[in-house]
C-alpha cells in the first residue's frame, strides 16, 4: 500500500491547545509542505462501542502537534480473527497495528518479514520519551525485548491500577437476602448458595424455575476464564494468554489442565450442574445471550457474575449485586487475580508494517502518547470533555453526564487498555476518579481482597518472550492440545466421568507433546526472570 503525501499550505494548531493540556511535551508549532499520513489499524472490543474520538480532542491534537495525518481501519474483536487471517495472507497491510488485541506474538513471529525492526530507531531524536521511560522501569523494555534482543513493537503501561487485577466474584445480595442466606465464606458454602438459587424462587418473582446460578458463552478460550473465575477457589488461576500455563505454590511453571487440583475443581463444576446451579446454555449461547440474562430489565436472572467491576458486567443491575470476599479455597488458601505482569503491562500496542515509509515518522507520533497527561486521556477520554483540569496541577474524571457508567465511557472515548502509555507513579496522587464509579470502585474494593494477593500464587502465568523456534513448536504442539482440554471440560461438567477417564486423558496429552510444551514454557519462563533482573 503506498503512501499519499497530503499537500498542505500551512499546519497550525489551535491558538487555544496548549501544550500543558495535550501532555506531549513544550508546544510546538508545525509548518510544512508535506504532511506524512499512515494508515493505522486498531480493534475494539464491540461495534456498540463509538470510534469518534479517534477523530477529534486529545487523538486529534496528538496528530497536529506532530505533524502526521492518520487515517483510522476499525476493526471489532467479533468477526476480526477471521479477517486478520485474510489480511496477513494477502500481504496488503496498513502501515502499523495499534494495540494488543490486533496481533499475537505469534502472528508477529510467524510474519517476521511484514515488520519493522524498531530496536534502534527508539532512540533520543524519534523517542525521547519512551527512552525516559525505558530507563525509569527496566522491566517495560524487556517485556517487549526479543529473546534475541530486538524490539518489534512498543509497550504499555496501564495507569491506577488496583493489587487484584482481574476479574472479581459479585454475588446477588437480594437473593441472599431473600432466601435469608448468608455469604459464603468457602467453596463448599458458595456451592450451596449456587443450588439454592437455582432451586427455590430467589428473585420472589413466584417462579422458581427462572434463576440461573451462573451463566458463560461460548468462546475458545472458556475453560480460560472458568480456571480464573469460578474453578479459582481450587487454585487454577493460568495466564489470560491462552496457554494454560499457571504457577504452583512453589512457583514452578505447570499445565494446569493436567493438575490434580484441576481434576478435583472439574468434579465440583459436575456436582453443580448436576444440581441445576449451571446454566443449561453455558457452553452452546452467544455472548449477547449471557448479557441479555446478566443485564435483564428488572432484575438480572443471575446469582454470581465475574468482572472487573458489578456493573461492568450487570450494567444497571449493579445494585443487586456485591464483591464477594475470595471464598476459602480447596487447600485453606484464598485465590483472586493479579495478574499486574499480563493486564498492566504488555507489548503489541503499536507494530509498524513495512508498508510504513516513514517509520521514524509514525515512532514520533507515537512517542506523544508516553507522557502522564496523554496516558490520562487515553485511559479515560479528552479534557475537558472526559477530564477535567483544576488549574492547580490536579485533575478529576468525570462522570459521565449521560448516566451511563464511567467503565463504558472510558472504552467509549478513549484507547482505554490498549496502545502505547506511560504514567508516572508520582502523577498518580493528581488525579481523582468518582469513589462510586468504574475504577474508583475497583480501587476501593482492593481493601477487600487485595490482602490475599500472593506472589506467585495468584499472580499467574506472566506474559513471556518466545524465541521463533519456542513459538513454531508451541504453535505445532498446543493448538490441538487447547483444543482437547477444552472439549473435555465441558464433557466432563456435563456427563461427569473425569474420574475414570482421568488416566487416559493424560496419556493422550503426553502422547500430543505435553511434556515438550511445558518444558517450551519453562525455559521461556526462566529467561523471563533472568530479563527482569
Amino acid at each position: 500500500m503506498r503512501k499519499k503525501i497530503m499537500r498542505t499550505l500551512s499546519l497550525t494548531m489551535a491558538a487555544a491547545v496548549t501544550a500543558g493540556m495535550l501532555g506531549i511535551g513544550s508546544a510546538r508549532q508545525v509548518s510544512a509542505e508535506e504532511t506524512p499520513s499512515f494508515d493505522v489499524l486498531t480493534v475494539r472490543w464491540t461495534d456498540s462501542w463509538p470510534t469518534d474520538f479517534l477523530e477529534s480532542g486529545f487523538m486529534k491534537s496528538v496528530e497536529e502537534e506532530t505533524g502526521v495525518d492518520i487515517s483510522w481501519q476499525v476493526y471489532f474483536a467479533g468477526d476480526w480473527s477471521e479477517q486478520k487471517a485474510l489480511l496477513l495472507a494477502s500481504g496488503t497491510l496498513p502501515d502499523a497495528f495499534l494495540g494488543s488485541i490486533s496481533l499475537t506474538a505469534n502472528d508477529i513471529a510467524q510474519n517476521r518479514d511484514y515488520f519493522v525492526d524498531l530496536t534502534d530507531l527508539i532512540n533520543e531524536e524519534n523517542m525521547p520519551n519512551l527512552t525516559r521511560v525505558f530507563e525509569e522501569n527496566p522491566g517495560l523494555k524487556a517485556v517487549c525485548t526479543n529473546r534475541d534482543g530486538r524490539i518489534y513493537s512498543l509497550p504499555k503501561k496501564l495507569p491506577l491500577r488496583p493489587q487484584v487485577c482481574g476479574d472479581s466474584m459479585y454475588i446477588n445480595k437480594e437473593w441472599l437476602d431473600h432466601l435469608g442466606l448468608e455469604v459464603p465464606k468457602t467453596y463448599q458454602e458458595l456451592a450451596d448458595v449456587l443450588k439454592a438459587f437455582a432451586a427455590e424462587d430467589a428473585d420472589g418473582d413466584g417462579d422458581s424455575a427462572n434463576e440461573i446460578g451462573i451463566t458463560n458463552h461460548r468462546s475458545e478460550q472458556l475453560l480460560s476464564g472458568d480456571l480464573r473465575q469460578i474453578l479459582s477457589p481450587f487454585g487454577t488461576m493460568v495466564s489470560r494468554d491462552g496457554n494454560y500455563m499457571g504457577l504452583n505454590g512453589e512457583g514452578t511453571p505447570v499445565f494446569v489442565p493436567a493438575q490434580e487440583n484441576y481434576k478435583e475443581a472439574v468434579i465440583w463444576m459436575h456436582d453443580l450442574w448436576e444440581a441445576g446451579a449451571v446454566d443449561l446454555e453455558y457452553f452452546t449461547q452467544e455472548q449477547s445471550a449471557k448479557d441479555a440474562k446478566l443485564q435483564q430489565s428488572g432484575g438480572s436472572q443471575i446469582g454470581l457474575a465475574f468482572g472487573w467491576t458489578a456493573d461492568a458486567q450487570v450494567s444497571g443491575n449493579a445494585g443487586q449485586f456485591q464483591l464477594l470476599e475470595a471464598v476459602e479455597g480447596y487447600d485453606g488458601n484464598h485465590y483472586v487475580e493479579a495478574a499486574t505482569d499480563y493486564l498492566d503491562i504488555g507489548d503489541r500496542e503499536l507494530v509498524i508494517t513495512t508498508e510504513c515509509e516513514d517509520p521514524a515518522a509514525l515512532l514520533k507520533w507515537a512517542d506523544a502518547f508516553y507522557t502522564d497527561l496523554a496516558s490520562l486521556q487515553t485511559f479515560y477520554g479528552s479534557i475537558p470533555d472526559q477530564v477535567a483540569e483544576n488549574g492547580d496541577g490536579t485533575y478529576e474524571v468525570l462522570t459521565p453526564e449521560d448516566g451511563s457508567s464511567l467503565d463504558l465511557s472510558a472504552w467509549s472515548n478513549s484507547l482505554r487498555d490498549f496502545g502505547p502509555k506511560y504514567m508516572n507513579p508520582d502523577f498518580y496522587g493528581k488525579v481523582s476518579i468518582p469513589a462510586d464509579q468504574g475504577d474508583g470502585v475497583k480501587l476501593a474494593e482492593d481493601e477487600v481482597n487485595g490482602k490475599y494477593v500472593q506472589a506467585g500464587r495468584n499472580t499467574g502465568f506472566p506474559m513471556i518472550q518466545y524465541t521463533e523456534d519456542e513459538l513454531s513448536r508451541i504453535i505445532s504442539i498446543g493448538i490441538d492440545i487447547y483444543k482437547y482440554v477444552e472439549a473435555q471440560y465441558a464433557h466432563w461438567v456435563t456427563d461427569g466421568g473425569i474420574e475414570e477417564e482421568w488416566d487416559d486423558y493424560m496419556e493422550r496429552l503426553n502422547l500430543m507433546g505435553l511434556e515438550e510444551l511445558v518444558e517450551i514454557q519453562t525455559e521461556a519462563y526462566n529467561a523471563y526472570l533472568e530479563s527482569m533482573k
